[in-house]
């Protein structure tokens, strides 16, 4: 009678952490661990597209999250949590821009990894905040909370899902057919969850550091457009010539 109780209790919350959404199975499934970095192609010299992305002006203010609505969630953080619109480090460098190469990369094919990218729910927040996954590459989803979360995908140019998690530790699999820069994530339980996914077709992608840094390794000798993107500031388009020594692309956003 308790399993069965326990079992009813667990159906009831995942139908109110729900608005709908996917049909699909929400397949458990073991940890996973982030995406391997990209590398090269065989054939053909390759090189490293490095930059960073600075905020220019004085970085706008983080403000606490209220998180009170769930106690649950309160309990998690003693000091408070502030907000991730925008995050600039001591150097001006501006954290979470997601950096891929949009355009001279048609035509090409590149293996898509086995392994999976992992989206956790930390302490009522998503992590990480901004990040890539590879169009039919596995993107795992976790919640390590000991409170209910849903995930709400709002997608344009793939399928929407939305499914709740009640249980600590329970994981689930989704996939995204189409590239897509960016799909947001929301949590309809808690307002103030939100992260970002670059999906993309190739592996030519990274996300800024607290220092502004990030590094591309491994992208085949070209001419390409790359983009960067940031969720407040939008985004800024660069031309660059890579060759074996690799090269720069770096970015300057402000108000």
């Amino acid at each position: 009678m308790i399993r069965i109780l326990m079992s009813s209790l667990v159906i009831s919350a995942l139908a109110l952490g729900c608005g709908g959404g996917s049909d699909e199975a929400a397949a458990p499934s073991p940890a996973a661990k982030p995406a391997p970095a990209a590398s090269a192609p065989s054939g053909g010299a390759a090189g490293a597209l490095n930059g960073t992305v600075k905020f220019d002006g004085e970085a706008p203010e983080a403000s606490a999250i209220q998180m009170a609505a769930d106690p649950s969630c309160a309990r998690m953080h003693p000091d408070a949590v502030m907000t991730e619109f925008v995050i600039v480090g001591d150097g001006g460098g501006l954290k979470n821009v997601f950096v891929y190469v949009k355009e001279g990369l048609e035509g090409q094919m590149f293996d898509i990894p086995t392994e999976a990218v992992m989206l956790d729910q930390q302490g009522c927040m998503y992590t990480p905040h901004v990040f890539g996954v590879r169009a039919g590459q596995t993107l795992t989803i976790r919640n390590s909370d000991e409170t209910l979360h849903n995930i709400h995908a709002m997608p344009a140019d793939n399928k929407e899902f939305n499914i709740g998690q009640p249980v600590q530790g329970l994981t689930t699999d989704r996939i995204f057919a189409n590239p897509e820069v960016m799909v947001p994530f929301k949590c309809d339980v808690h307002k103030w969850m939100a992260s970002y996914v670059g999906v993309v077709d190739h592996p030519f992608f990274a996300t800024t550091d607290i220092n502004g840094s990030y590094s591309i390794p491994g992208l085949p000798a070209g001419d390409y457009v790359v983009e960067a993107w940031h969720e407040k500031y939008g985004t800024q388009q660069m031309s660059v010539t890579v060759g074996a020594d690799g090269a720069d692309a770096s970015f300057s956003f402000s108000e």
